[in-house]
Parts: structure tokens; C-alpha cells; sequence
């Protein structure tokens, strides 16, 4: 499965163009709203007492879902985070009126790493909720459930318009792709090239550069890819191979369980020592990364000038288990650093509302997601008023917006064409601690658009 043919350039759009959402949240919308009419016959009069408008909605409260792998033995309390962190924008989003009138009530829903969990989730959602926000989920290899839900535009069934998905971690591609799935994660694959053989694959790479400026043009090493699911494989595949085409190449490549004890990495560290490699990266769960180095420490490797990782390896636990052999390990991410939560209101509220001690980087990125889904019903109840809401209006501004910052904490996303965002910022486990490497400056990103870089693999036949 090697790259050929990669070409450098903005994303292309996807077959699903029209799923977006906002830029900023507004809490406690106007009961009034705005005086535009959506041109919907459907819709109803505006009115300054909120009434029963689709599924989860009433007139005191509007019912969201959030479906995490939580209580799994493979990986125990694997996306607990994105169950904390909608269960914290809610407490933020009551805090400042709610939304539409209304108060916002939380389910959660453990998919359990389960296919058949994972499905009847989503039908329960269907059934009660309005949304989904936050979902992790890694088996949502059957979307037809969500697609086809039914809702109750101005309280009468038998309109199929589909759940919104307001997704995190989408690694199916059929879940990528689908019609109803919006997410500030784009997909990895440009959905209409998901029939050709081989398909188009997009990745934020930017990092690459800026490891090889720093530490010279001749990286090379090893590139680890969970074996635990083929999704969670080829995602890790396409995103790794951004950057060996960025130039930094592979020695070897291994597919590796989140469950391997360390003695697993023992050939892999050999092979790396033989091979002169000077680069590593892990796409598994954290601990990987933390067996890899500790296993590199015992065979006293110490040529590697680049410990790599993305999103799983920003967590407490990285440090807590790693200890003095996780020093120097480099964190990629695509939103701004806990530590600089005095320098942004939105990161600070983040932390106030979910928990320091319950936040990491799943958490924020499903409150980013509430943060989306209450921009495009903001956007709803300006048009149409408290009552203009239901799963129809929520769809039809999604498609509106075109970029996404959630209140600063990501870097610009085009949400609307499902384009992988450009910016980025880079990490480094420093005395124990993360700290900023690149750019230097609080509160910003790397968000040039050569950090994107578009590869050809063929990952689904």
C-alpha cells in the first residue's frame, strides 16, 4: 500500500458539501429572533413561548446524545473524555440561558467497542434525542440507522431527514462520508473518491517541516499502525504516510495491538537500532507510545532525535506511565494547549465546566462539537425564531458556514467542504511537563496551506 502521485494544494470537496457549521457560540438565542423567513412552507409561526418542535425537543428542554466507547476491555475508558467534555458544554450552555428558550439535558450512550452496541445506540438516539454530539465511536460501520431517522418536523412523523451526527472520531468511512455526519475532524479520505482504486487521502503534515528544518533533511525511521481495527489502520496509514512524503521515510512499518506488553517492541527497537534510525511514531492509544520508549531506553537506544505523536499521546497518563523515558516526546495537535487557558475565555471555560482533572483532547474536541451544533441552531432561531428548530433547520445551516474556530480553540476549519484543517500546533514533553514548541507565540497556530498534503493510496480493496 504505498503513496504515488501525491500533490500538495487545498483539499478538495467532498460529495457531502453541504454539512457545516458555525463560527461562534451564542448562548440564551432571542425569543423573537430575526425577521428573514427561511422560505420553508413548513415552518412554523414565530412565537415567544417555545412549543415541541422534532424528537428530544420539548418546550423547556432539548435532549442531546453523546455515544463513546467507554466500557471496553481493550482499551478501559477509551473515549471517556468525549462523555465529559458535552456533559461539561451543557453545564456551560445552562449556565448562560440555555439554548432557544430551552434547557440543554445529556445522555450518554456506551457503544462499548461494539459493533451491535454501537448500532443500537444510535437507534436509541434516533428515538430520543435530537443530535448526537461528541460521537467516539470506532464501529459505526452501518450508517442506514442514522440516515434514515425518522424526525417529526413541527411535530408530525414520517419525514426521513437523517440524525445529525455531530461527530469526533469518525474512522469508518462510511460514517466519513455520510450525509449526515458532521465533524471538525475532517476525513482522511476525499469521500468521492471512495470507488476509485486508489483513492485520494488528505493529511496535516505540517510538522514534518518543521522537524526537518530544525533537525535536518534526513529523518527516517519507524511508523507504527494500530492492528486493533482496520479502520483505526488505515486511518493511521494515511495520515503517516503525509509524512514519509513530506520526506521523512520509513525504515519500517508495524502494525501493533494497543494490548502488546512491551516485549512486543523489542524487534521493532532492534530493527530501529540496526537501521540508524533517527524518527518513531505510534498511531495507537498512548501506552504504545510509552512501551515503545521504555523499551528503547532498556536497549540503550538513544539515536532517535524525534519521538513522534498526535492527539492520544497529549493525556496525563503519557507522563504519569512514561515518566523520565517519555522526555522529549513531540505532540501534535489541532487545538490550543490546556496550558494557555488564561490566554483564551472559551479554553478557559472548557477546563472550568468539564474538569482539569477530566479534560483531554477527545474531551475538547466533543466540546467543540456542542459548540458547532449550538452555531447552527442559533443561526435557526435567528431566522425562524424559538420554534424554526428541528433536525430539517439544523441540516440547512450547517450548510451555510464555510469556517470554524469554536471561540479560538481550533485553528480555522472549513467544516462545509470536509477539508482537513492546515493549522496545527506542535508540543514537546519538557521536565515532566507539555510544553509549546512551534510557533512559539501563545494562543496561535501553524496554519499555512502547504501543510496539507494530498497522497493516493488504495486502503478499501
Amino acid at each position: 500500500m504505498g503513496a504515488a502521485a501525491a500533490r500538495r494544494g487545498k483539499a478538495g470537496r467532498s460529495r457531502w458539501a453541504a454539512l457545516a457549521v458555525g463560527l461562534v457560540l451564542i448562548v440564551g438565542a432571542s425569543a423573537t429572533g430575526a425577521s428573514a423567513s427561511s422560505g420553508r412552507a413548513d415552518k412554523p409561526v414565530k412565537t415567544d413561548k417555545p412549543i415541541a418542535t422534532d424528537v428530544g425537543i420539548t418546550d423547556k428542554e432539548i435532549r442531546v446524545a453523546v455515544i463513546a466507547d467507554v466500557d471496553t476491555s481493550l482499551a478501559p475508558g477509551l473515549f471517556q473524555g468525549s462523555v465529559y467534555g458535552v456533559e461539561g458544554w451543557a453545564k456551560y450552555v445552562n449556565k448562560n440561558g440555555g439554548l432557544a428558550g430551552r434547557k440543554v439535558e445529556v445522555d450518554f450512550y456506551d457503544s462499548k467497542l461494539n459493533p451491535n452496541d454501537t448500532r443500537n445506540a444510535f437507534i436509541e438516539a434516533c428515538k430520543n434525542n435530537f443530535v448526537v454530539i461528541g460521537a467516539s465511536a470506532l464501529f459505526v460501520n452501518n450508517v442506514s440507522d442514522i440516515e434514515n431517522c425518522q424526525g417529526a418536523i413541527n411535530g408530525e412523523p414520517g419525514t426521513y431527514l437523517g440524525l445529525p451526527d455531530f461527530a469526533v472520531v469518525t474512522t469508518e468511512v462510511d460514517q466519513q462520508c455520510s450525509k449526515t455526519t458532521i465533524s471538525i475532524n475532517s476525513p482522511q479520505i476525499l469521500c468521492e473518491t471512495r470507488n476509485e482504486n486508489p483513492q485520494t487521502y488528505q493529511a496535516n503534515a505540517g510538522r514534518a517541516a518543521y522537524y526537518q528544518k530544525k533537525f535536518g533533511k534526513k529523518l527516517h525511521g519507524a511508523y507504527l499502525y494500530s492492528s486493533d481495527l482496520k479502520a483505526a489502520n488505515n486511518a493511521n496509514r494515511s495520515t503517516m504516510t503525509g509524512m514519509q512524503i513530506d520526506g521523512i521515510k520509513a525504515d519500517q512499518e508495524v502494525d501493533v495491538s494497543s494490548r502488546a506488553p512491551q516485549s512486543a517492541f523489542t524487534p521493532i527497537v532492534q530493527t530501529m537500532k540496526q537501521d540508524g534510525s533517527n524518527y518513531a511514531q505510534s498511531g495507537g492509544a498512548q501506552n504504545t507510545t510509552v512501551a515503545l520508549r521504555k523499551e528503547a531506553k532498556l536497549q540503550g537506544l538513544q539515536d532517535v532525535t524525534v519521538w513522534d505523536c498526535t492527539l492520544q499521546c497529549y493525556d496525563r497518563k503519557l507522563i504519569e506511565q512514561g515518566g523520565v523515558d517519555v522526555e522529549g516526546q513531540f505532540v501534535s495537535l489541532l487545538f490550543l494547549p490546556f496550558e494557555e487557558a488564561k490566554h483564551n475565555k472559551m479554553l478557559a471555560n472548557f477546563l472550568k465546566y468539564t474538569g482539569k482533572d477530566k479534560a483531554d483532547g477527545f474531551g475538547i474536541q466533543a466540546w467543540a462539537s456542542g459548540l458547532l451544533f449550538a452555531e447552527a441552531l442559533n443561526a435557526a432561531v435567528a431566522e425562524n425564531g424559538v420554534n424554526g428548530v428541528d433536525r430539517e433547520a439544523i441540516f440547512e445551516q450547517v450548510a451555510k458556514i464555510n469556517s470554524f474556530e469554536a471561540g479560538g480553540i481550533l485553528g480555522k476549519t472549513n467544516i462545509a467542504e470536509k477539508e482537513t484543517t492546515p493549522c496545527y500546533v506542535l508540543m514537546q514533553v519538557k521536565s515532566g511537563k507539555f510544553k509549546r514548541v512551534w510557533p512559539t507565540k501563545v494562543g496561535t497556530f501553524d496554519c499555512k496551506p502547504q501543510n496539507v498534503v494530498q497522497l493516493k493510496l488504495d486502503l478499501l480493496n
